[in-house]
């Protein structure tokens, strides 16, 4: 893959981490950038398809947003529909047909937040508590849309898996 098409809404602030991160590795792997709003449904059809018209491109969907999760299925159909292997922020996309997740592990972060309610019921002050960032993450695959793509995974990345659906 030389290509790859971000995902992502430009008005949520918290997305353009993940970009930047993005923006910062791809020259290094020799991959060529496309980013990809999503404010409207055809926007990402626009986007999507024209992307697609090049060969060997792949997606990433970065970030959260009303917009990305109200567009997931249509996402998802074009991916499949374009043949691009996709890779999404979030578990419920490889539950409605995406072929790979890398997330976060949203039950370990609600354990954490418990552990905080916990300090600042005891007396600590919220604002004297450390912003934390995830320290658990998943890998959920979908075989039936990596087979439907004509993908083979290598035995090592499947194993490696949290999740995987078949």
């Amino acid at each position: 893959m030389t290509r790859v098409a971000v995902i992502r809404d430009p008005t949520v602030p918290a997305g353009s981490g993940g970009f930047a991160a993005i923006q910062t590795v791809a020259p290094s792997l020799g991959v060529e950038l496309t980013p990809i709003g999503v404010r409207d449904a055809s926007e990402i059809e626009h986007g999507i398809t024209d992307f697609a018209r090049f060969p060997n491109g792949g997606l990433i969907m970065v970030g959260p947003g009303s917009s990305v999760t109200l567009h997931r299925d249509l996402i998802i159909r074009l991916a499949a529909q374009h043949r691009l292997p996709a890779v999404y922020s979030s578990r419920r996309y490889i539950a409605h047909g995406g072929l790979i997740a890398y997330a976060d592990d949203p039950v370990d972060q609600f354990r954490r937040a418990a552990g905080y309610i916990d300090r600042i019921l005891k007396g600590e002050k919220p604002a004297d508590l450390p912003v934390q960032a995830p320290t658990k993450y998943q890998l959920i695959i979908n075989l039936k849309t990596a087979k439907a793509l004509g993908l083979d995974l290598p035995p090592s990345v499947v194993a490696r898996a949290d999740e995987v659906i078949e």
